[in-house]
């Protein structure tokens, strides 16, 4: 693998900027946090993602009635994808994003802080975070081939 920032002796995760957090000036305020709790941001970039991408991304929600609303949702705008780096950063940035549903997210949270719910059943919050070893692998392959040739 070509990755020529990357400490291979720590962890690895995906994290996305969706596009609502885009949208709303918050990456800098996402990679505060990030910073702020001693991971590195080791590859990010901003980019359109495509359906083929989310599906595969997404790939155990494909047959779910409202997989067409995620897709509208994550093409709605620019995403920053990132990969960031740090000992048990999978786990420590599921904590400092908070639940998914930002209703429930605790304040100090990224989600509880930034997410907004708007009663439509349109959850906006702000970031996804890969949520196992294997899935941060798998995804930062899909977001970022060009560190896995």
């Amino acid at each position: 693998m070509s990755r020529p920032f990357f400490d291979e002796t720590r962890q690895h995760t995906l994290i996305v900027v969706k596009p609502d957090g885009y949208a709303r000036g918050l990456t800098g305020e996402v990679i505060r946090r990030i910073e702020r709790k001693g991971y590195k941001v080791v590859a990010l970039k901003l980019m359109q993602a495509s359906k083929e991408l989310l599906t595969a991304h997404y790939t155990e929600l494909v047959e779910r009635p409202f997989f067409p609303d995620i897709v509208e949702y994550m093409t709605s705008g620019p995403v920053v994808a990132m990969v960031v780096e740090g000992d048990r950063v999978i786990e420590g940035m599921r904590v400092i994003m908070g639940p998914t549903d930002p209703t429930v997210a605790p304040a100090g949270t990224i989600r509880g802080d930034l997410g907004r719910d708007w009663n439509s059943g349109n959850i906006e919050n702000i970031v996804h975070g890969s949520d196992c070893p294997e899935n941060a692998e798998r995804e930062i392959g899909l977001w970022f081939p060009e560190l896995t040739a």
